[in-house]
């Protein structure tokens, strides 16, 4: 089943083109995570997904709909974007930064209702920011920041939520805490979850499907463990490298040749030393 369909999508800024006749199919109720070069135009695909970017050609189909064609809050109803490092108004609380999310459901003479409120303390409690509802946005840390931004795109109750690198900037407890709790929000509550990374480790640990960019086409998608190989990393991401099998987890691992201090290799040339003396010593 499938939530999210581009077809013969080709975009564009002005006549610089993008992408150019991609056919792309996201799953329903499944993490997809997009990967490719930098430039390769993955985070433009993201907004013309969320129809922030109007395509040149071709088509966004949302949930059997031309997304073109829709009024805009029956969108922001079904489908949540956040964008790669959004900023909130100085001062903004995290609660009123969550109420945000209520935007589609609110009409000229609607006012505030406890299913709002509902909504609101729903998605403070899923991202565990409920004890910091009252601190300001721009006082918390990178991860509480980004867990605030997130449990605003879950106050407005979509079943798909699109997320423009999530994890950037942030350190290694912080990126693993964030995708740990979009992991869980598909768990729990099957939520669709389309996301751009850069590590293509953690891509392949987090995702059900992934989705390789190249030259302005989908070069692969499918299961990560299906799709993920030398020879695509060395073709989308111009590395040689080898690719195992994670030890924890299972899922395929990317381990990039280049140079580095290499414990192995320096246990070999040690180990070549040591019996070159002892051959002395016996002769």
């Amino acid at each position: 089943m499938e939530t999210l369909t581009a077809k013969d999508l080709t975009l564009s800024y002005g006549e610089d083109i993008i992408i150019d006749d991609l056919n792309i199919t996201i799953p329903k109720g499944e993490i997809t995570v997009l990967i490719g070069g930098n430039g390769c135009g993955k985070s433009t695909l993201l907004r013309s997904m969320a129809r922030l970017l109007k395509p040149k050609e071709g088509n966004v189909i949302l949930e059997g709909g031309d997304i073109a064609k829709m009024p805009t809050k029956e969108v922001a109803k079904k489908l949540a974007i956040l964008p790669q490092g959004p900023v909130s108004p100085e001062g903004l609380s995290v609660y009123d930064l969550v109420k945000q999310g209520r935007h589609p459901y609110k009409g000229m003479f609607k006012k505030w209702s406890q299913e709002d409120e509902n909504a609101v303390m729903d998605a403070l409690t899923s991202t565990n920011m409920v004890d910091l509802k009252d601190r300001a946005v721009d006082s918390l840390s990178g991860g509480q920041r980004q867990r605030a931004w997130i449990a605003m795109t879950l106050a407005q109750k979509t079943d798909t939520i699109l997320l423009d690198e999530p994890t950037t900037y942030l350190d290694m407890t912080h990126q693993i805490e964030i995708l740990d709790l979009l992991f869980e929000l598909n768990e729990r509550d099957g939520r669709t979850v389309v996301m751009v990374l850069h590590d293509l480790n953690l891509a392949c640990r987090y995702a059900h499907h992934i989705v390789a960019i190249k030259d302005k086409k989908v070069y692969a998608q499918g299961r990560p463990e299906a799709v993920i190989n030398c020879d695509l990393v060395h073709d989308v991401f111009q590395m040689k490298c080898d690719v195992t099998y994670d030890p924890m987890f299972g899922t395929p691992m990317c381990i990039p040749h280049g140079r580095g201090r290499c414990l192995i290799k320096s246990a070999v040339e040690e180990a070549k030393r040591n019996q070159v003396q002892a051959n002395t010593v016996l002769n």
